[in-house]
């Protein structure tokens, strides 16, 4: 796998493009376990929520509101309190997000990650140990600095220390785990659902993904880009040795990273200002808004998070939807791995615009399949066949995001923004990530209940206006070594009119 020509030739000769060493190998697998502590906590907030006894101690009107004697099965679940709990991580983490930028300068990538680890394992132990609503919303919040934290420096770091050649391969790692926690998580409730402290053990259990990802990065050096930001020259030296090999001349990626930061530092400009500057148009619109934004109204978030409620609520008894969910999490983490192969060879364009297609179809074939048997009011009651067809729909979608909007939604930021506002652009398009998951996750139930199967076309409208964003507005970055990705704007059809060209037409030789 070592070798390989450059996408962008003229200012980046001799730069390691594609050798792949044990120990980068070994550094991107620590960093990219920060996505196992979202992912658990993805899975199991759905799963805890559909347990007898939590909803007792806790949010007893749903329990109520089930005992109806003919229920609305878009309703049975529609309480703010509850969607409280899942939506209060996702303020915290847009706080920690926009924090995190600011820390990462003075205390480097690593050590947030290890901040975001830490703070995860006391928001675990809260949650697991809860004896009222403000407790368990206490050790959410916790959670989500936690989430934030990681979250904010993981994408960063593995962009930054991954060969350019196989950067989109290494970047998806992080989803791999997110979707590797997503399928624990599952699996733990199935197995506690039916204990009377079941979901104590599924909540506290998140202090294991903690854990282990917190006692990873204490084994692992800070990425060479945060190091020279920092002024620790040989610290970078040495972590491009470690990376990079003993055999491979890495003067050439040092000399880069540290005159790039010295232009970066000359300009001494606020980052959070300088990013709405019209030279960084194509980085915000794409990296800071569209991209992040996007990926919520998937809706995939929502889907995980809710899967065993959703599935109970077409069908499934309370088993039968979290043996739905683990379904749906295997079908997610085989895609990723179809990623992982693909994205390198193939290119990010042709993934996203392939996904978002199966992705809506399938959106509007569910949202077909329940109108046809729930009916307007919701009160019908689904048959077997028809809810497994809603389930091997939902396996569809989550293949088409599991190999497109999935990984490419954390790859893409981390790989587009210069790097005087790399830091600042992933916590700004992070922000508005965690911004728009708490607005769906805090109004998804209620939707669901007002909008019944249409809460679906809802999310394929959004599906198809993101994949013609896609098809027209973003470019190829595949195998562009990180600090020339920003050459692609200068040659394309659009963002070209806001960039100043400061590189020669002819040393592009990637396409779009």
């Amino acid at each position: 796998m070592a070798g390989g020509g450059f996408a962008v030739d003229g200012p980046v000769t001799g730069i390691n493009n594609g050798k792949i060493t044990l120990s980068v190998v070994i550094t991107c697998i620590v960093a990219a376990s920060c996505g196992l502590i979202f992912g658990y906590d993805i899975g199991i907030s759905g799963g805890v929520t559909t347990m007898v006894p939590f909803l007792h101690k806790f949010f007893p009107s749903v329990l109520r509101k089930a005992s109806q004697t003919k229920p609305n099965i878009y309703c049975v679940y529609d309480s703010q309190l509850l969607t409280s709990f899942t939506s209060s991580l996702y303020l915290a983490g847009l706080a920690a997000s926009l924090v995190a930028s600011r820390l990462a300068k003075i205390i480097g990538r690593r050590n947030i990650m290890l901040l975001g680890g830490s703070t995860f394992l006391v928001g675990s132990a809260l949650n697991g140990g809860a004896v009222n609503v403000a407790m368990l919303i206490l050790g959410r919040i916790l959670l989500g600095f936690g989430v934030g934290f990681t979250n904010q420096s993981a994408p960063i770091y593995l962009s930054e220390v991954a060969p350019p050649k196989w950067r989109g391969a290494f970047s998806t790692g992080f989803q791999f785990f997110i979707g590797i926690g997503v399928l624990a998580a599952n699996c733990i409730n199935y197995a506690t659902a039916k204990q009377e402290h079941g979901w104590r053990i599924s909540l506290g259990l998140a202090i294991v993904p903690a854990a282990i990802m917190t006692f990873g990065a204490l084994f692992i050096t800070d990425s060479p880009s945060s190091l020279v930001q920092r002024n620790k020259f040989e610290q970078a030296k040495k972590a491009l040795i470690n990376i990079r090999g003993k055999d491979t001349d890495i003067e050439p990626e040092l000399a880069l990273l540290i005159k790039n930061s010295e232009i970066a530092k000359a300009i001494d400009e606020e980052p959070f200002m300088t990013i709405f500057q019209r030279q960084y148009r194509p980085q915000l619109v794409i990296g800071m808004i569209a991209i992040p934004f996007f990926q919520q109204v998937t809706g995939i978030n929502i889907i995980a998070f809710y899967a065993p409620v959703l599935f109970q609520s077409v069908g499934f008894g309370n088993d039968s939807a979290l043996i739905a969910a683990i379904i749906l999490g295997m079908v997610n983490i085989v895609s990723i791995l179809v990623s992982t192969y693909t994205v390198d060879r193939y290119g990010r364009r042709f993934l996203f615009m392939e996904g978002g297609i199966q992705m809506f179809i399938t959106q509007v074939g569910v949202a077909i399949v329940l109108a046809i048997t729930t009916g307007t009011d919701g009160t019908k009651h689904i048959s077997k066949g028809y809810a497994i067809l809603v389930l091997v729909l939902m396996c569809l979608y989550a293949a088409g995001f599991g190999w497109s909007w999935g990984p490419l939604s954390w790859l893409i930021p981390s790989e587009i923004f210069p790097m005087k506002i790399r830091s600042t652009g992933q916590s700004m398009g992070l922000a508005m990530n965690f911004a728009t998951t708490f607005v769906l996750s805090q109004t998804f139930l209620s939707m669901l209940c007002h909008f019944k199967y249409g809460t679906f076309l809802f999310y394929g409208a959004w599906i198809f206006a993101m994949t013609i964003f896609v098809a027209l507005f973003l470019p190829e970055t595949k195998g562009i070594p990180l600090d020339s990705v920003h050459t692609v704007w200068e040659k394309h059809w659009y963002w070209r009119r806001f960039v100043q060209s400061s590189i020669p037409e002819d040393t592009i030789n990637h396409e779009y």
